[in-house]
């Protein structure tokens, strides 16, 4: 796996790009350093890569499981050290599902999909990040 960044502006607004996909991601530093929100700031696309990590195989792991999901929605909320570099320390995932799900396989899933198989939870919690996670069923 390979990315590219470009510098688009004068500031610190960069354009990343995969040899996977034609997508492009735009990534933006904070106002402080110049940024001028035209895109994701890095930490922000640590806390989406948990986000949707996760999501990709809570949502396979309950397709094998025959589950209904009519709505699925994360929030992800990371607490980051005051020291620099101004690293996270604690991050909580919070999956929202509607449908026809059985309490007790989402609750599986979502541990099988968090600390088994998802690699950026891996990769975190190595580094002493402190993951947790909970999941509403409405």
């Amino acid at each position: 796996m390979k990315i590219s960044l470009k510098r688009v502006n004068e500031a610190v607004h960069f354009e990343g790009s995969s040899d996977t996909t034609d997508i492009k991601i735009h990534i933006d530093g904070s106002p402080d350093i110049g940024g001028k929100g035209l895109g994701a700031r890095p930490m922000e696309l640590v806390l989406m890569a948990l986000g949707s990590c996760s999501a990709l195989d809570l949502v396979n792991i309950l397709k094998k499981q025959r589950q209904q999901i009519d709505e699925f929605s994360i929030d992800v909320e990371g607490q980051r050290r005051e020291a620099t570099p101004n690293i996270f320390t604690d991050i909580h995932l919070s999956f929202f599902l509607k449908g026809v799900i059985e309490p007790t396989k989402a609750e599986k899933a979502a541990e099988l999909a968090v600390k088994k198989y998802c690699s950026v939870h891996d990769m975190l919690a190595a580094g002493g990040v402190n993951i947790t996670y909970s999941i509403e069923i409405q």
